[in-house]
């Protein structure tokens, strides 16, 4: 809030008039109205009104017929202050007398009439979901469990059917819903029915905040759009004691050249004669945060399963409708009239949610990859409280890498003392000392702007794909950080085929049942190039694994390997040897997992086994899903071909020190 210290010069014989708000004080400079012969001067005001007198000689004051008198000096001021709010205008009187040597009734007069109102512009800034009066914290936003500031949601839902697309930045109001999206500003004065002439309140926002917010007033049972783009002031009627209410949208998510704050100010205009430009003579402000898109890590618990429906998947789906029902969840399948064909429901979304105190939706963020899957998210999805945002980049400018199986969370973790209680982003890049391929610009820094889930850029370009879905996961655990890493690891394949053929089992053939070329460990053991291209292949993932070691604070203890092999193309970009069984679907406590078709000895996969006895103490539950001729032929798995919403984080994002 700007609490300024007003000067107002007195004209000698005159009254001025003056409008005083409670809380801010007028600074009088006497010498205005002073004769120069004067030496001295009286004061007498109204009960409503504190006067302090500065820079006088106090060993000269004197008295005159039982009158005060103070010296007057070129320095001497007064301040003024209204104690209470006024009746009526005019109502706080202040009159000064002037005196000269010898002389002992006063030789002129000037005076001020002062009327007191009460100005506030207001909104929730400790965070209850209340708005309070004149919260001292309110014109700035600090972290933290005790911070302060308001918070704007991104008005990214549609609560109307009659709405084309989201409801924020247009400026009408087609539902109430509308309404409970958006945050409470209200306007509280208090004085009499009326401003003395040539007063009035502004309420005005700067030009490039236009772009982030909007703001709506009812008046008449009517909601009016009066702040936003291509209008930055709206003159607000002042009735004496009065709540003017207020609603305010965000329309844009923080991003690069956006910081997230905005700032709305209420000011007293002031004109002395008319043509002549107004002056704020009293200015309150309020800041919002633009809350951020939060995306949820799979360790969180499981709303709704989305997935495809093609025409070669029905056994896949299947097994994933049994999945999704044992475990208790719900489901949404995307048909082919709108899916088109595109199976990839990993790559086409992600979900995140928004919180505010007063309210908290899911929003899915679209990829900018639009292959045939693009209509489903803005057609499907977005709806009353179910938000919606993109990134549009250049389409020669869009990469595998900006699919969303490039895109993960981790679950919060703790690194050298600080704090990520929601996670960091986890996406795949190229290799630092390559030109290789890259998320591109527009997405990478709408995801940094987020800033609450600092994300960590990996190494994903070494795959064809490039998704970093392809060499980790993380599984939820009631033990140690309350997770594990899952990386995909050759050289744990290798251990245990070289287990087996010590055991005598070297012939056990991979792929049974398939119609593929069947290796036996013995031969994948034995074949140079094989072995070699996955030491390559692990020697890439070791390169991850040591930097989410470091940017995730975890030790060895909280990564598991999952056996997994690569071969290279001709280009010598990695891909999937069998079913990846590290791209899997999480569902609290149950993991449907690519079927590997590993060699099977004594009537079981060998792979299976292990990733099961290894799961089974973290009370983990397998399934193993057929996915080869569906997904892993096309290039995919499990988790590339489906997507999970989940409940929010309960962690509130703005109680965070200052990310």
């Amino acid at each position: 809030m700007q609490h300024t210290k007003r000067t107002v010069r007195l004209d000698r014989g005159q009254r001025l008039q003056a409008v005083c708000v409670l809380g801010t004080c007028l600074s009088v400079d006497v010498n205005g109205g002073a004769p120069t012969e004067c030496k001295w001067f009286s004061m007498h005001h109204s009960p409503n009104v504190e006067a302090e007198v500065l820079n006088s000689d106090l060993s000269n004051q004197k008295v005159i017929n039982g009158e005060k008198l103070w010296t007057l000096s070129s320095k001497t001021m007064v301040e003024l202050r209204m104690t209470t709010p006024s009746t009526e205008t005019n109502d706080g009187k202040v009159t000064f007398g002037y005196y000269g040597k010898g002389s002992d009734v006063p030789i002129d007069k000037a005076g001020i009439y002062l009327t007191g109102v009460e100005i506030s512009l207001d909104v929730d800034a400790d965070r209850d979901g209340i708005v309070e009066k004149n919260n001292p914290q309110k014109a700035s936003w600090t972290w933290g469990p005790n911070g302060q500031g308001a918070i704007l949601l991104v008005n990214c839902d549609k609560d109307s059917l009659l709405s084309r697309t989201v409801d924020g930045g247009d400026d009408i109001m087609l539902s109430k819903a509308d309404l409970l999206d958006m945050s409470r500003m209200v306007l509280r004065t208090r004085g009499p029915e009326k401003l003395p002439a040539g007063y009035h309140l502004l309420l005005y926002i700067s030009a490039s905040d236009s772009e982030n917010l909007g703001v709506f007033h009812c008046h008449s049972k009517v909601y009016t759009h009066v702040l936003g783009k291509e209008k930055l002031f709206y003159k607000a009627r002042y009735t004496g004691l009065n709540e003017l209410e207020f609603f305010v949208e965000g329309i844009r998510f923080p991003d690069e050249g956006f910081n997230g704050l905005v700032s709305i100010k209420a000011s007293l205009l002031e004109s002395q004669v008319e043509g002549i430009p107004e002056t704020p003579i009293f200015t309150d402000v309020v800041t919002f945060r633009v809350a951020p898109l939060i995306i949820t890590p799979n360790t969180l618990e499981p709303v709704e399963v989305y997935v495809c429906s093609v025409k070669d998947n029905y056994l896949f789906l299947k097994h994933i409708k049994a999945l999704v029902n044992e475990a208790n969840y719900k489901i949404q399948i995307c048909f082919e009239y709108v899916n088109r064909g595109d199976r990839w429901m990993q790559d086409e979304m992600e979900f995140g949610y928004i919180h505010a105190p007063h309210k908290s939706f899911p929003v899915v963020l679209d990829s900018p990859r639009d292959g045939n899957l693009k209509d489903f998210p803005i057609r499907d999805i977005l709806g009353p409280d179910f938000g919606y945002v993109t990134k549009i980049a250049a389409s020669s400018e869009v990469t595998s890498l900006d699919s969303f199986g490039n895109l993960e969370v981790s679950p919060p973790v703790t690194v050298q003392g600080k704090k990520y209680p929601l996670g960091r982003m986890l996406i795949g890049s190229s290799f630092p000392t390559t030109t290789g391929r890259r998320m591109t610009k527009v997405v990478r820094d709408f995801l940094f702007a987020q800033r609450v889930q600092a994300p960590i850029e990996l190494f994903s370009d070494w795959l064809y794909v490039g998704h970093i879905d392809e060499f980790l996961s993380f599984v939820p655990t009631s033990d140690r950080q309350g997770f594990r890493l899952l990386l995909a690891s050759p050289a744990t394949c290798f251990r245990i085929f070289q287990e087996k053929k010590a055991e005598g089992q070297g012939d056990a053939t991979m792929f049974q049942g398939l119609e593929t070329k069947r290796w036996t460990i013995t031969k994948i053991l034995s074949t140079d190039q094989i072995v070699q291209e996955n030491n390559y292949a692990q020697h890439c993932i070791d390169w991850n694994r040591d930097i989410l070691k470091q940017e995730l604070g975890i030790t060895e203890d909280d990564i598991i390997d999952i056996p997994a092999l690569f071969r290279l193309d001709k280009g010598g970009k990695a891909l999937a040897f069998f079913p990846n069984m590290v791209n899997m679907i999480v569902l609290g406590k149950e993991l449907g997992i690519p079927k590997p078709y590993g060699p099977i000895i004594k009537e079981t996969c060998c792979l299976e086994d292990y990733v099961i006895s290894t799961f089974k103490p973290l009370e983990l539950k397998c399934t193993f899903i057929d996915d080869v001729v569906s997904y892993h032929k096309k290039l995919g798995e499990v988790h590339c071909g489906t997507n999970v919403r989940r409940k929010p984080f309960t962690f509130k994002w703005w109680q965070m020190e200052e990310p």
